[in-house]
């Protein structure tokens, strides 16, 4: 499987790992670690070195009760680490933002993947941007707004609603003139899901791997509140926790993950990979 952005081809027959970089003062885990550029630039670097294919750059925090802040201000945390980023090292930088002014913005910059948390669904005109300059666009399920997506209630069968949010912005990408080798999608671990839904969407993920097989499937369980639910642990002692889930998206076949720790996260997936090979001797 291959995922095609504006700058290359990246190879998903093993799955990469996705890392995290927050620029923001109020992310849940890693909240103004990264503020300044000098240090959200040792931190790429240490990702890039332990196994990074893609670095996920993001400067509005959608942690539960955060704030939306402005385009301008979001421009402003994550088009210096951008520019700097690309600059210095050959690695895909991936946007994360739901409005399309920053997705602008960074991609002129150097970015050459959309990460959209709303799959199209907040500012639609995110698609276009991908589509007239050909970037990889992460499409994410979720339900409702900014303000209300920590706060939805529960769906009775949460994989045919993840899949009918899935083709709902599958249909708008192609509207827009994107090509399907530019897209990968996100169950949206976290987001609008209750506790016992993160668990099933993890548990039966081969699922929707198989009706969505033309995609990568990307999946972002880092630290995630589930995790901390199951082993009664703080954000800081979620690593284990995550390692697991890591483990068990890439055996039911995600090729994309998004972690905080990515030296973990790579070993954790060389283990898993070759198990699979000798599974499929």
């Amino acid at each position: 499987m291959l995922w095609k952005t504006s700058r290359r081809t990246i190879n998903l027959e093993q799955a990469v790992v996705m890392g995290i970089l927050n620029v923001t003062p109020d992310s849940f885990s890693d909240g103004g670690k990264f503020l300044a550029l000098d240090d959200a630039i040792r931190q790429a670097e240490k990702m890039i070195e332990e196994g990074a294919v893609i670095l996920d750059i993001g400067g509005e925090s959608t942690r539960p009760g955060s704030q939306r802040v402005s385009a301008d201000e979001e421009m402003k945390r994550v088009l210096p680490v951008v520019e700097e980023v690309a600059r210095r090292f050959d690695v895909a930088i991936s946007i994360d933002t739901t409005k399309s002014e920053v997705a602008k913005r960074a991609v002129q910059a150097g970015a050459e993947i959309i990460n959209d948390i709303s799959g199209l669904r907040f500012d639609e005109k995110i698609a276009e941007i991908a589509a007239e300059n050909k970037t990889g666009l992460v499409l994410m399920h979720l339900r409702g707004s900014f303000e209300t997506m920590h706060s939805q209630p529960p769906v009775e069968d949460i994989l045919k609603e993840v899949s009918r949010g899935f083709r709902e912005s599958l249909s708008k990408a192609e509207r827009a003139g994107i090509e399907k080798e530019q897209i990968a999608l996100d169950i949206g671990l976290g987001f609008s899901k209750q506790y016992e839904q993160n668990l099933e969407l993890l548990a039966k993920l081969d699922y929707l791997i198989r009706e969505f097989a033309d995609f990568p499937m990307l999946v972002g369980p880092s630290r995630k509140s589930f995790i901390g639910k199951v082993l009664n642990k703080d954000v800081s002692e979620r690593l284990y926790g995550t390692l697991a889930t890591v483990a068990i998206a890439v055996w039911q076949g995600a090729k994309i993950l998004r972690v905080h720790d990515v030296q973990a996260a790579v070993e954790t997936i060389k283990i898993v990979e070759a198990l699979r090979e000798r599974l499929e001797d």
